[in-house]
């Protein structure tokens, strides 16, 4: 793992607009490996990383240094580029408002 994974955790974190307390709950791992992380003294094994990627909703290739853009495509459908610059609170938001529409769809073709 490269110099770089400390502050792209560190970016991914502030992207979604997240507290190192809270990146710590979304990734279920304690506080302290999050500020352990981002300050070099620790790495992540396998494991821990997806966990962090999964919670701060970026790759691990981006954690890594291996992708310059957090996002997984940049062909990706425009509702998934945008939501990348989401905080976490407006993503919920956003998710609720999807799932009212869907579920509006099901009853109108149900």
């Amino acid at each position: 793992m490269s110099d770089v994974f400390p502050e792209r955790l560190k970016k991914a974190r502030e992207l979604r607009k997240l507290s190192q307390g809270e990146a710590a709950t979304l990734s279920g791992l304690p506080p302290t490996s999050i500020s352990h992380f981002e300050a070099g003294a620790r790495k992540p094994s396998f494991d821990n990383l997806r966990r962090l990627a999964r919670a701060l909703e970026v790759t691990t290739d981006f954690l890594l240094g291996l992708a310059e853009t957090p996002d997984v495509s940049t062909s990706a459908d425009p509702l998934y580029r945008h939501g990348q610059l989401m905080s976490a609170e407006d993503r919920k938001l956003a998710e609720g408002i999807f799932q009212l529409l869907a579920e509006k769809n099901r009853k109108k073709d149900g």
